[in-house]
């Protein structure tokens, strides 16, 4: 049964107000009645306005899908304007006065006060007592959903004002700037000090919509391995510059840390890898909540009150006057979360991820499909489309769960750490990334014998891992972190940059960066083989989930849509329907499309001017020839501190990381 509290009445039923801006020192949240944390009903419908927080459309309701989901090789969004923008932080640009930055920061620091506040309230409580698990259980799940909120937020602003108590509690409203380092440390202390008091999965009533022990177990593991990872660092005596990428010095303590963690999750033996693939996010789609599989914390949003999960994701579904028709009865879907057009072609051909992850058609208001393959496909992992019913008149807010936490991150971020405190990897590492593998291929030669193939360095199995991760979290907002929690984001987004634009210079000619990007992929002349037509047909709906999992629509089958081919080739039926493939990225003068060169524009682009790229080298945008072993530098991911938060703090914050200007 999925979590349906009433999560607003709480809050005003209890008197539980936020200030609109943690900065705000007028309107300071306080639990106004006194009376609440003296009896555990009313503690619990406390706890729910700390699960409300979760939804906000401002973080992880929206934003951590569409506007804070960095364009790498998996998630990309395209971008035509030739000019620094206030908001277009995807392709790491904007500035301190963006509102979609200030809206982010303040509903993160909205989640972190309440749950600042009721762990407050309930240490003080007369019913507080660790021998009590009800109590110790909702005291877990606050110190949890609190750092969830912390941890995001120091992963996009780096050093950032933190603090465990309430700021109704303290003198001084605004919060002290510490760096991440101390802040990963009292988080992971924190939690390590609370999961022996939290119950397993299993034994809550709402299974993985409530934080649990493996779930805090598991978060512990992620902030340990993030805390030990590679972070943009800033030149606090030259804010004006964008600052160098460093990992602690204490960064095998961390790495232990997160195995040993991952390994708790693991042995407790309460979640499998046993669902296909698809049925994990489809089940989600369907409000089906699997407490033993796959799944170890899905954010619980509420039906047609929270959450864009499946809509700004999956098949486009197009409104006509507000509503859908005919066959397609579920309403509008944005899918504007979408990714890389190359993604698709990084996997091995028998991954089961490929063909479900990669969404190539949408539909228009009465169901009837349509082709699009342009710079970005859809990404089906989620949709509304997928479930068995729907509102012709809906849009948003589908309720759609989002899993926050997964077994599978659990067993690659094992494998990672294994392997870097081991110098390679150990058996254990192996097997991990083996159960991975084993839910995506039926070939048992793609599972063992590759892991053995991958295994003969510390190199080459990061390499499998990474990979792993690529091909498994599309989405999920992990591709970014991982790269840079390897010092490898720069180089992953110099070559991403040349993968369009190689693809838009040859569409006018020829590209002298081809052999460079394909000998990176590892895929010699694979980009000489993209189909420049793909040949299609409107057919039947297969009638089988694990193919399409929605049973009713018509769907589109794509006689090419992974090689080119001739024409004499294609079956007579896909003739008289064919469109042009838009890897001719280049007008009909030989003029290649903006989306080509400046989608990276915050750190790399291509002048059409001058035809000569140009790359971001500590706020200073130099002519650079591309080779091979560059030495790149950093890429600025680090959010700024918004205009707005630094002018209540009266001189306490301050930007760096070049957004000075």
């Amino acid at each position: 049964m999925k979590f349906k509290y009433l999560f607003f009445v709480a809050l005003t039923s209890l008197g539980l107000s936020a200030c609109s801006d943690f900065l705000d020192v007028d309107s300071v949240s306080k639990y106004g009645n006194e009376d609440v944390f003296s009896e555990k009903t009313e503690i619990n419908r406390a706890l729910n306005g700390v699960y409300a927080k979760l939804m906000s459309g401002d973080f992880y309701g929206d934003a951590y899908f569409t506007k804070f989901i960095f364009n790498s090789d998996v998630e990309f969004t395209t971008n035509t304007s030739d000019v620094a923008t206030d908001n277009s932080f995807r392709r790491f640009d904007g500035n301190s006065t963006a509102s979609d930055v200030e809206k982010f920061w303040n509903a993160g620091y909205a989640g972190a006060e309440y749950a600042n506040n009721f762990i407050y309230y309930l240490e003080r409580s007369p019913l507080y007592n660790t021998a009590d698990e009800e109590i110790m259980q909702m005291m877990g799940e606050a110190k949890v959903i609190r750092a969830m909120f912390f941890h995001d937020l120091a992963t996009y602003f780096g050093d950032i004002p933190f603090r465990f108590e309430p700021s109704a509690e303290v003198e001084n409203f605004v919060m002290p700037v510490v760096s991440r380092d101390e802040v990963y440390k009292a988080l992971i202390d924190d939690l390590k000090g609370i999961a022996p008091y939290m119950k397993l999965a299993a034994n809550l009533s709402n299974g993985v919509e409530r934080a649990s022990k493996e779930f805090c177990w598991s978060l512990i593991a992620r902030m340990a391995m993030h805390a030990g990872g590679y972070s943009l660092r800033p030149d606090t005596n030259n804010p004006a510059s964008i600052g160098t990428m460093q990992r602690p010095t204490n960064y095998k303590d961390l790495y232990k840390t997160a195995l040993d963690y991952c390994d708790s999750v693991m042995t407790s033996a309460t979640h499998t890898l046993t669902l296909p693939y698809y049925r994990v996010f489809v089940n989600e789609c369907n409000y089906v909540v699997n407490s033993n599989d796959d799944p170890i914390f899905e954010i619980p949003f509420a039906k047609e009150s929270s959450g864009n999960v499946g809509y700004v994701h999956g098949p486009k579904s197009e409104l006509y006057e507000g509503s859908t028709s005919g066959d397609n009865i579920w309403g509008e879907a944005k899918s504007g979360a979408a990714l890389s057009a190359f993604y698709r072609f990084m996997f091995d051909p028998e991954d089961a991820r490929r063909d479900y992850l990669n969404g190539l058609w949408g539909y228009l208001y009465t169901g009837e499909p349509t082709i699009s393959i342009s710079y970005t496909v859809y990404n089906n992992k989620w949709s509304k489309l997928w479930a068995t019913s729907g509102n012709p008149e809906s849009a948003g807010n589908t309720g759609i769960n989002y899993p926050y936490m997964r077994y599978t991150d659990v067993l690659l971020m094992y494998a990672e750490a294994a392997n870097e405190l081991n110098d390679g990897p150990t058996e254990g590492a192996k097997a991990a990334l083996r159960q991975v593998r084993q839910r995506a291929f039926t070939n048992p030669e793609k599972i063992d014998p590759y892991i053995e193939n991958m295994s003969g360095s510390k190199e080459d199995f990061l390499k499998a891992v990474l990979d792993e991760r690529k091909f498994e979290f599309a989405g999920e907002n992990m591709r970014w972190k991982d790269l840079v929690r390897n010092n490898l984001l720069a180089e992953n987004t110099y070559y991403n940059f040349l993968r369009y634009l190689v693809c838009g210079e040859n569409a006018g000619g020829t590209s002298a960066y081809q052999e460079m990007v394909e000998e990176y992929d590892e895929m010699p002349g694979y980009l000489d083989k993209l189909p420049s037509i793909v040949y299609y047909k409107i057919g039947a709906n297969p009638q089988t989930p694990s193919e399409f999992p929605n049973t009713s629509l018509r769907i589109i089958d794509i006689y090419n849509p992974y090689d080119d081919v001739l024409v004499g080739n294609v079956p007579d039926e896909y003739r008289a329907s064919t469109v042009q493939y838009p890897y001719g990225w280049a007008s009909d003068s030989g003029i290649v499309n903006a989306q080509c060169l400046y989608s990276f524009y915050g750190y790399i682009y291509c002048s059409l001017k001058d035809g000569l790229i140009y790359l971001n080298n500590n706020g200073n945008y130099v002519a650079h020839a591309p080779s091979v072993g560059a030495v790149l530098p950093p890429v600025r991911y680090i959010l700024p501190y918004p205009n707005a938060a630094i002018q209540r703090s009266a001189g306490a914050y301050k930007n760096y990381y070049g957004y000075t200007k």
